[in-house]
């Protein structure tokens, strides 16, 4: 096994896998895109993403939108910067979007208008979008070929 590979019970996950050129691309502008929405949500936006966060969260919102903001612009800045770890950062970015996703279902359910979504059917398009977010995440990374690596037949 390769200094670089990690396994449990036979599974094994590279912390870098090969990625072209459009994959860099998107995943430096993933990143980028990171970094704005962190910025954001400790400066000019973070208003609106307090009425964001799902009433049901057990933590202040607005603790919520400065350690989100925090996590993105950590997220964001190694999707750019590491190289190396890809993968792994690929994976954690992946699983963040997951856990942000109610806080989308939220903003739908209770109508709020927030982020130029001031109506009910932007709101509900914008919900198709995290799907997409994941996969590009797990794409532009190399993820999904180390997740789930062709086998070739011998």
């Amino acid at each position: 096994m390769r200094p670089k590979e990690r396994s449990h019970d036979g599974f094994v996950l590279t912390a870098s896998a090969p990625t072209n050129r459009m994959q860099d691309l998107v995943r430096i502008v993933l990143g980028s895109f990171m970094l704005l929405a962190g910025i954001s949500h400790l400066s000019f936006r973070r208003v609106e993403f307090q009425a964001q966060v799902p009433p049901w969260v057990p933590l202040d919102p607005d603790f919520v939108v400065l350690a989100s903001g925090v996590l993105e612009i950590i997220l964001g800045s190694a999707m750019i910067l590491c190289g190396r770890w890809r993968v792994w950062i690929g994976c954690a970015l992946a699983v963040f979007y997951i856990m942000v996703f109610p806080g989308n279902i939220s903003q739908y359910a209770r109508g709020i208008d927030a982020f130029g979504l001031n109506t009910e059917s932007a709101r509900l398009i914008r919900l198709f979008f995290q799907p997409v977010l994941v996969a590009l995440a797990l794409w532009s990374t190399g993820a999904l070929r180390a997740l789930f690596p062709r086998r070739h037949p011998r």
